[in-house]
């Protein structure tokens, strides 16, 4: 029996915005079996492996060359790294299924998932609930939010100014994606950061074990139980009041009302979705403007440039790397067989980075085309919230261009935070020119 990392699931909403596993690797000797020694000639790749994970680029280039079809033996899943098998496989939910779960720890572990997990459906209920949540993700709920994730932006950014360094995660990439998402459900501001903590901390394994986890409320949504309470009894024009009000047809064919559980389970769901992968892109837009000043005074000078420089950013740093699927079929692939149960990772990031697709793939370009990248996943399980990820990151690269054109890293104090399905920045402190 392989002994994985000690894992805290954290539920988000849909592929690329809002699922994150943070895992702490025990040091060696303290129940996690002997530490993989890889030769310079071995091909191996472990999504747990912190030293992979700083740089994943290299051994992802290498599967994509050497083993398009790739077997870990240790932690018994494959992974497929080029476009052209990736792309079609987020969208073949009949092969590759989610409904046991699409991250590897989640599969293996067997957790049992409350209904309404759309990460971890499959049709027709994952089609029902999905339908429920596009609800929220309307163009003009979006519109509406710009105006207030800018005021809130422009609040975090205007006390810094003069102040020559600032953490971009702590004081804006971990602050605005929580407010929007508070905006979006109705939740008063002051009680907003008190709720991001608690995700935070709930994320955290350091301060928290995995069976707290599921004995805390953490999952049950029971942190936002007083707000569903109180908007039952005060209705508004709010995501809160919408899901206490919706009457649909359930998989059953009944028409009704969502219960208070299931909305619980929604709200929990879109407060994990505004926590995590939307902070990694903020972070990667400030680290990658940073090595590229020419590209990044070119934006300052030129703000139409905005949408395309986020989609390069997110194709050359996914925030959410990897997927994870239970494989419900035999499928053949480069002439071997993936058997029916068997774990398929899907690395989009591999993907994003892949030469038979993108042209000079490792260079950084605002101004390349791009077709599709899949940092928002594909297919069915497209992240519901990518208008709003792509809002999030063009108002939050605008409003630090208003105020600097300008930065570094310092990088002797910035920290990669290492999760095994979000990739991105715990801490990238910049210092302003």
């Amino acid at each position: 029996m392989v002994a994985y990392p000690d894992v805290r699931p954290v539920l988000g909403a849909e592929a690329g915005l809002g699922f994150a596993i943070r895992i702490v690797r025990q040091p060696h000797g303290e129940g996690q079996g002997p530490l993989t020694t890889i030769s310079a000639d071995d091909l191996y790749y472990d999504p747990f492996d912190f030293e992979i994970d700083n740089d994943p680029y290299p051994v992802w280039r290498r599967l994509r060359d050497e083993a398009p079809l790739y077997y870990n033996e240790r932690y018994e899943f494959y992974a497929l790294s080029r476009y052209t098998d990736v792309a079609p496989a987020l969208t073949d939910w009949q092969t590759y299924r989610s409904g046991k779960g699409s991250v590897l720890e989640v599969i293996r572990a067997n957790l049992e998932i409350p209904p309404g997990v759309i990460l971890f459906e499959d049709p027709p209920l994952h089609d029902i609930h999905r339908g429920l949540l596009a609800r929220v993700f309307t163009p003009k709920r979006m519109s509406a939010l710009e105006p207030k994730i800018r005021e809130f932006t422009v609040r975090c950014l205007d006390p810094l100014v003069g102040a020559g360094t600032f953490d971009l995660i702590r004081q804006l990439g971990a602050q605005m994606p929580m407010r929007t998402i508070g905006f979006l459900l109705g939740i008063p501001e002051s009680d907003q950061e008190a709720i991001r903590d608690r995700l935070d901390k709930g994320m955290n394994l350091e301060e928290t074990s995995s069976e707290e986890m599921f004995s805390d409320g953490f999952l049950d949504g029971s942190m936002f139980a007083e707000y569903i309470d109180w908007r039952a009894k005060h209705p508004s024009d709010d995501l809160m009041t919408e899901m206490l009000t919706t009457e649909f047809e359930d998989e059953t064919g009944t028409v009704r009302r969502l219960s208070r559980e299931e909305i619980l389970t929604y709200v929990t769901l879109l407060a994990g979705a505004g926590n995590e992968t939307t902070t990694r892109l903020i972070g990667w837009t400030g680290k990658l403007l940073a090595e590229h000043p020419d590209q990044r005074r070119e934006i300052a000078q030129d703000r139409s440039l905005l949408p395309n420089a986020i989609e390069e950013i997110l194709r050359f740093e996914a925030p959410s790397p990897i997927q994870a699927r239970s494989v419900a079929r035999d499928v053949d692939l480069y002439g071997q067989t993936v058997p029916e149960g068997s774990i398929m990772t899907l690395l989009n990031a591999s993907a994003n980075r892949d030469e038979r697709h993108f042209p000079d793939p490792d260079i950084f370009d605002i101004h390349r085309r791009i077709d599709r990248h899949l940092s928002f996943g594909y297919g069915i399980h497209f992240c519901l919230g990518a208008s709003l990820a792509r809002l999030e990151g063009r108002v939050a690269l605008d409003e630090l261009l208003n105020r600097w054109t300008d930065w570094d890293v310092d990088w002797g104090n910035a920290k990669l935070a290492h999760t095994s399905t979000a990739r991105g920045w715990e801490r990238l402190p910049i210092t302003l020119g």
